[in-house]
């Protein structure tokens, strides 16, 4: 059995999931690097979480799936299990935005279904065959001290209403309750379960609207006057992967500048 703590990422090839990786590989975690597409992507993303630990010992992998597919999930599961032989934090952090910025009353039933089924049904269902799998290593008990953790990167959105981009606030919102379920079924099994919830968070993803986001982070949209990075979100899973928060689940960690915090 690999004596090394192993952490699965989803939508790891870039942005915050690559920027994950590499603070788990800086905390002594194997890492599986889950892409939907860009192998090229995935491969820097890998040399970048290798060169990122200070042990030689690091094994990196890459597996090609489609969250919001069955097949490719269980694919996923089983190529993570046949490669590190354990598991011990997933990371659901795999999400895609609309394809279009359209009004609410204007939106698509082919848009809802490509964002809901990445966003919220394919960590939904992720999470539940990781869970058994949890379950089953703690059974076995052939791994010493075993506290396994599940992670879900949610959003602002969340909470925070934007009618021009209905279908993915509604999967954030979504993404937020299956922390709350997952965290109240799997306390008895010993797996504690979060959601990091991130603000204005500077990837490709918001590079489309920079410009907008510039403007209202002068005029105080946070506290913390900045753009949040991915490495921002990192260092919370990384605390979560520490084990930093034991006696926690089902909290909302926010990397988000103080978005949250209502002003007068």
């Amino acid at each position: 059995m690999n004596q090394r703590k192993v952490a699965l990422v989803t939508g790891a090839s870039r942005g915050i999931g690559r920027a994950i990786a590499i603070e788990l590989a800086r905390v002594n975690y194997d890492v599986m690097i889950n892409y939907a597409t860009n192998e090229a992507a995935a491969g820097e993303a890998a040399a970048a979480v290798v060169a990122a630990s200070s042990d030689s010992a690091i094994r990196v992998e890459t597996c090609r799936a489609n969250i919001g597919d069955a097949d490719d999930r269980d694919r996923l599961v089983n190529e993570t299990r046949s490669r590190f032989e354990r598991l011990d934090l997933l990371v659901n952090n795999a999400g895609v935005a609309p394809a279009q910025r359209v009004d609410l009353l204007d939106a698509t039933a082919e848009s809802f279904d490509r964002v809901v089924g990445t966003n919220l049904k394919g960590p939904y269902f992720l999470t539940q065959a990781v869970a058994r799998w949890m379950i089953e290593q703690r059974s076995a008990g052939a791994i010493d001290d075993y506290r396994p953790a599940i992670v879900n990167i949610s959003s602002i959105s969340a909470y925070a209403a934007s009618p021009e981009r209905g279908d993915y606030c509604v999967s954030k919102a979504g993404l937020s309750m299956m922390t709350n379920l997952y965290a109240v079924r799997l306390a008895g099994e010993g797996i504690r379960v979060y959601e990091i919830r991130p603000g204005v968070i500077a990837t490709d993803m918001t590079a489309g609207v920079k410009e907008k986001y510039d403007r209202l982070i002068d005029a105080d949209l946070t506290p913390i006057k900045r753009w949040g990075t991915p490495e921002d979100v990192g260092r919370a899973v990384a605390a979560i992967a520490l084990e930093l928060l034991p006696f926690s689940t089902g909290e909302v960690i926010n990397v988000d500048g103080g978005f949250h915090l209502r002003r007068l």
